[in-house]
């Protein structure tokens, strides 16, 4: 019979496959939705361009279809099984705030990236020529005509209130089951108002995907670098007023009776304090 320490080391240590499988699915869907929801509203030979002419207004539904499919993500079963982080920058959050094993956090986030690789090599097989159309360019992030001054500070500081708000949320009962409509909801704006400034990434691992099928790697330290920043430092200042806040997960959405494996880590990591 096994001690409660050795048994408590066996689930730190077991290898949630299916919980990072969910994770590349998820960011996956989302590239995939991102390249056809452009292709729809941005490519010349689509008739929504000829029909809404103002970028502005597309801009503002490629906004809502994102938003669509985030929500989608968070509240599906995969997202509920994996949590629905699809973003390096989430999962460090989380590592960072303890809510994240290591071993978890390195599987999620290599998940994550190959996600975004596999979401972009679906969506040119799909999509093909328009894909590559300048006015789609494999949905690729990129600075704006500000500079990369301005999209760096504009990444971090989007980064920083969408990791905020999650955490906010997440960790106030009544608001918790809506975490995953606030985070989808600010998505949403961000790539309606933000998206001109930078690309609108806030994610290491949706960047690359673009850049690697594009074969462009235009200020790529730029996207690996102030999304994390800017979530990081949100956990920061989430720290200094957290100490009487309810408990939370690493999870977008917990719904009661879900295997969550973060906690089941943080059950392990008190049993061996």
């Amino acid at each position: 019979m096994s001690t409660p320490a050795q048994s408590a080391d066996t689930t730190r240590h077991e290898f949630h496959y299916l919980e990072y499988l969910c994770e590349a699915f998820g960011l996956g869907l989302f590239m995939v939705s991102a390249s056809g929801f452009a292709v729809l509203l941005f490519h010349p030979a689509s008739p929504v361009p000829r029909a809404l002419p103002n970028p502005m207004q597309r801009g503002a539904l490629m906004g809502l279809a994102m938003a669509m499919t985030a929500l989608i993500n968070i509240y599906s079963p995969w997202g509920r099984r994996s949590g629905a982080h699809l973003n390096p920058s989430v999962t460090l959050t989380f590592l960072r705030l303890g809510k994240v094993g290591p071993a978890d956090a390195a599987w999620y986030i290599a998940a994550q990236f190959l996600g975004g690789i596999g979401g972009m090599i679906l969506s040119w097989i799909l999509f093909r020529d328009w894909i590559g159309h300048p006015s789609v360019n494999y949905v690729a992030t990129l600075p704006g005509p500000g500079g990369i001054l301005v999209a760096f500070v504009a990444e971090l500081l989007i980064s920083f209130g969408l990791m905020l708000t999650v955490l906010n949320a997440a960790s106030r009962p009544q608001l918790a089951p809506l975490t995953g409509v606030l985070a989808a909801t600010l998505v949403g704006v961000y790539i309606a108002l933000e998206a001109p400034l930078s690309g609108m990434s806030m994610n290491p691992a949706r960047t690359f995907g673009s850049a690697v099928v594009a074969w462009r790697w235009t200020a790529l330290w730029l996207y690996f670098t102030a999304p994390p920043a800017g979530m990081l430092l949100a956990a920061e200042v989430f720290g200094w007023g957290a100490r009487r806040r309810a408990e939370y997960c690493a999870k977008m959405y917990h719904l009661p009776g879900d295997r969550c494996i973060f906690c089941e880590y943080r059950s392990v990591a008190r049993s061996l304090e």
